[in-house]
């Protein structure tokens, strides 16, 4: 009962999300060249998946970012907060997944303050709840407050909450944002920033182009897997006719733009049907459809964007290997 009495789910997601997914199917497979956004990844199964992408050991950015917050959280809330007040300290994070690597931050603060409020921000209802549920049944001191929805919805949300706020945006989501993208929604979470507050932010760094690419192509085929789960979602919720088989995975690291491409390719000239939009795609050979960027920065690059969005650094931390940085921005005067 007191678990229950810790937790809250607010329903954000609109009722017509099919719709909203649909139109946005039929408009990037009618587009050209032909692209799916990479929002629509995180069904269920797309989150299992991706969950498992994070253990693979070619997949170094969460390992390394969970290197990182294991060994500076107690310094990230000094640097963000000073020293411990009667004010406690909400945390907020966008696009929380698992919550895994936010334990150690979420311990943190339990020790810091005794008891936190953490509001978690994602777009798959289902393992918002599960693991939601989890931290409240393994954190007494926890009250959660989980959204389910978008980035949106969760910049919609701070508003209403009181006190000092810590904004977790981690796991280089940033990166799937273009730049000038970027640069406007650390603007949007500025303006609903106060002076007291701060945002944490996973950035991936550049580096060799072997090392990004390998962890965009593991052995194991785990990252094909969830790249072509999204044909299978929209062969589940829309009614389609993909042959997942009858496309391959492909991701490259374009240098020059600093970024990460994902496609899926067809394999063969096909013509593929989607019964609950009553349209009928081709495909050429070799033809691809675009469904992720995620670009990488150089620490000038981070600074530049903090200064862009009207933000300051206030720390900068990388794991031992130099391959990832944990960023804390607070609102500039």
């Amino acid at each position: 009962m007191d678990e229950e009495r810790r937790f809250e789910l607010i329903r954000a997601t609109p009722d017509d999300h099919l719709a909203e997914f649909a139109r946005d199917v039929r408009e990037g497979l009618m587009a050209s060249p032909k692209r799916l956004p990479c929002r629509y990844f995180y069904d269920r199964e797309g989150s299992l998946l991706f969950e498992a992408i994070c253990a693979l050991p070619e997949y170094y950015l969460t390992r390394a970012e969970r290197a990182i917050l294991d060994a500076h959280a107690a310094e990230i809330l000094a640097r963000g907060f000073g020293e411990v007040s009667a004010e406690p300290i909400v945390l907020v994070e966008l696009g929380s997944g698992s919550a895994a690597k936010t334990r150690l931050l979420i311990e943190a603060l339990l020790r810091r303050q005794g008891t936190l409020l953490y509001v978690p921000v994602d777009i798959s209802r289902e393992m918002l709840e599960e693991s939601a549920r989890r931290l409240v049944r393994d954190y007494p001191g926890l009250r959660v407050r989980a959204i389910a929805g978008d980035y949106a919805d969760g910049l919609e949300h701070l508003a209403s909450l009181r006190g000092r706020k810590l904004i977790l945006w981690l796991g280089s989501n940033i990166g799937n944002l273009e730049r000038a993208e970027a640069v406007a929604f650390l603007r949007r979470v500025r303006e609903r920033m106060s002076a007291a507050d701060a945002m944490l932010v996973g950035i991936d760094l550049r580096k060799d182009r072997a090392v990004v690419e390998r962890a965009y192509n593991d052995a194991r085929g785990v990252t094909a897997r969830f790249n072509a789960n999204l044909l299978a979602r929209i062969n589940r919720e829309l009614g389609g006719h993909f042959d997942l088989a009858a496309f391959r995975h492909h991701a490259l690291y374009n240098e020059a733009e600093g970024r990460i491409e994902m496609y899926l390719v067809s394999v063969r000239a096909q013509r593929v049907r989607l019964e609950r939009l009553d349209l009928e795609v081709a495909f050429a050979a070799g033809e691809r459809i675009h469904t992720e960027n995620s670009y990488k920065y150089s620490p000038e690059e981070i600074t530049a964007l903090a200064t862009a969005a009207g933000l300051r650094l206030l720390g900068h931390w990388r794991d031992p290997d130099a391959l990832f940085s944990v960023n804390l921005f607070g609102r500039a005067p």
